[in-house]
C-alpha cells in the first residue's frame, strides 16, 4: 500500500477535523475546531499560490494521502516564520548562582524566564498520524517530507528551524505545568487556555502573565518534574527530529504545557544537507529506499520509495513512481532513509 505526502486542499476540512478530535489535547496546531481548521487551509491554500521569494508569513499543510482509497490519514505544517502575527512566547530555562559568604554557602537556583528569543524562526508542527497508520515508516515520511518541502523552496523559509513538542499531559486532559504556573495568574484550566490560544493566539500571556523570572523552586513538585519532557506519545518524535540534528539544548519550553523546543539551523538539518537532486529516468527494481519527492508549492509531494542512480538518471519502483506521478526527466530530490 503506497502513501503521499501532498499539499492539502480546502476539501480536506472534513479528515482534519475528524483526526483532531483523536488527538487527546494539547495539540494546538490542530484544534478540534472546524472553523480554526478551515481558516487554517484557506491561509495554506494562498501560501502554496503564492508568487516571489523571501520569507513571509506563510502556513503550509501537508497531508498524508493513502494513494489507492485517498483518505487522509495524517497531517503536518510549516510556519515559515513564527512572531509575525502576534508574539512567541516561550519560557527558558535557566540558573542563577548566588553566594554567601557569611553562611559559606553557594546556591544555585533554576528559573524560568519568559522570552521571544525566537521569533523569525521556521516552526515544523501540527505533526499527527492516524493511529492505525502508525506503522511502517509513514510518520517519518510525514516528518521528513517538511525538509525536503523546505530544500525545494529554501528561500522561503528562515535560517533556523523550531519544532514545540507536546508536554505531559494528565489522564484528565490537564497540565500539571499550567496547573502549577501559568494557571495560577488566569480565571481557565489548560484545556481552555489550550483553546483559546489555537483560535486566537497567545497575546493574553503577555496581557496578564507576570514578565519576572519565576524560580522553579517556588512551583509545585507536579510541575518541575514535567518541564522540558515530552508526552509519551512524541518520544519518537522527538528521536527523528534529533535524528535530524535538532537539540533541545537551548532550554526553551512551552508556556503553556512545559514541553521541549527543538531547535536547528537549517542548513546543518540532515534532511536538507543530504537531499539530492536527480533527474527521474523512469521506473526500475533494486536501489535504496529513501523519500522521494518532486513538484513546487500546490504540486508538491513526496513519497517512500527505492531509488537507483544511474547515468541516465534515478530508476524508481514502480509503486513510488505511480504516486509520485511525475515523468520521465523531471527532476527529483532523494534522501535515503
Amino acid at each position: 500500500m503506497t502513501f503521499v505526502v501532498r499539499a492539502s486542499r480546502e476539501d480536506d476540512l472534513d479528515a482534519l477535523y475528524e483526526m483532531a478530535k483523536l488527538t487527546g489535547g494539547g495539540f494546538t496546531n490542530l484544534p478540534p475546531e472546524r472553523a480554526t481548521l478551515r481558516d487554517k487551509l484557506a491561509r495554506s491554500a494562498e501560501a502554496f499560490a503564492r508568487d516571489g521569494e523571501g520569507v513571509g508569513d506563510d502556513l503550509f499543510v501537508l497531508v498524508l494521502e493513502n494513494a489507492r482509497t485517498g483518505q487522509v490519514r495524517g497531517t503536518s505544517q510549516i510556519f515559515s516564520k513564527v512572531g509575525t502575527r502576534w508574539p512567541f512566547y516561550s519560557y527558558r530555562l535557566t540558573s542563577f548562582t548566588k553566594h554567601s559568604r557569611e553562611l559559606a554557602r553557594t546556591v544555585r537556583a533554576e528559573m524560568l524566564v519568559l522570552t521571544t528569543d525566537l521569533e523569525g524562526s521556521t516552526e515544523v508542527g501540527g505533526l499527527f498520524l492516524h493511529p492505525a497508520e502508525r506503522a511502517g515508516g509513514l510518520g517519518l515520511l510525514l516528518a521528513r517530507s517538511r525538509y525536503l518541502f523546505i530544500r525545494q523552496h529554501r528561500t522561503l523559509f528562515g535560517d533556523r528551524i523550531i519544532a514545540e513538542l507536546r508536554g505531559v499531559i494528565d489522564e484528565a486532559g490537564g497540565s500539571p505545568f499550567w496547573d502549577g504556573l501559568a494557571g495560577k495568574f488566569f480565571a481557565m484550566n489548560f484545556q481552555e487556555a489550550d483553546e483559546f490560544n489555537a483560535i486566537h493566539g497567545n497575546q493574553f500571556i503577555a496581557d496578564l502573565m507576570p514578565k519576572t523570572p519565576i524560580y522553579t523552586a517556588m512551583l509545585n513538585e507536579g510541575a518541575r518534574a514535567v518541564i522540558g519532557l515530552p508526552h509519551p506519545t512524541g518520544r519518537a518524535a522527538m528521536r527523528m527530529l534529533e535524528g535530524e540534528g535538532f537539540t533541545s539544548a537551548g532550554g526553551y519550553v512551552d508556556i503553556f504545557d512545559g514541553g521541549p523546543t527543538m531547535i536547528a539551523e537549517t542548513s546543518r538539518v540532515r534532511s536538507v544537507v543530504q537531499a539530492r537532486e536527480m533527474l527521474f529516468a523512469g521506473t526500475g527494481e533494486g536501489g535504496v529506499q529513501g523519500l522521494a519527492a518532486s513538484g513546487r508549492l500546490g504540486d508538491f509531494r513526496a513519497v517512500l520509495a527505492r531509488v537507483a542512480e544511474g547515468d541516465d538518471g534515478a530508476a524508481m519502483d514502480a509503486d513510488g513512481a505511480a504516486a509520485l506521478g511525475t515523468e520521465p526527466g523531471a527532476p527529483i530530490l532523494f534522501v535515503e532513509r
